[in-house]
């Protein structure tokens, strides 16, 4: 700690600072995914209404391949889920994205496809509310 302390003039701020930044940055990733479970909640209601017209024979065909669609999503996630309740789970679902990535499998529901691109705004718009 005495290095530490020769090295910066105020190392316990630069520690309050670090842990906030740290807070922060999951507060956004935690915005991030909510955003998306937030998606994936309004198509599978889409789907499931889709398929309530189709009983009474008043969808349509792209419909209908919209919500199979929207129902292959919700298998994988329920596919993820599995893995969440398995332990080990911190290491098990990143491998299971890594494997799926190698062998062309797309193992994620496609409302979490683009999550680097909903962080990137997330943090635009966070900026520019602090400016």
């Amino acid at each position: 700690m005495s290095i530490y302390q020769l090295l910066h003039k105020a190392p316990i701020r630069v520690i309050r600072i670090g842990r906030r930044r740290i807070w922060l940055r999951i507060k956004l990733d935690m915005l991030v995914v909510k955003q998306a479970l937030a998606q994936e909640k309004q198509e599978t209601k889409a789907m499931l209404v889709t398929y309530k017209r189709y009983t009474c024979k008043q969808a349509n065909k792209d419909e209908l391949a919209e919500a199979n669609k929207q129902f292959a999503d919700l298998l994988k996630g329920l596919g993820l889920g599995v893995f969440a309740v398995l332990p080990f789970a911190p290491i098990t679902i990143p491998l299971v994205l890594k494997l799926g990535k190698i062998v062309g499998v797309d193992v994620l529901p496609s409302s979490f496809n683009n999550m680097s691109e909903r962080k990137a705004n997330a943090r635009r718009s966070s900026i520019n509310k602090t400016s």
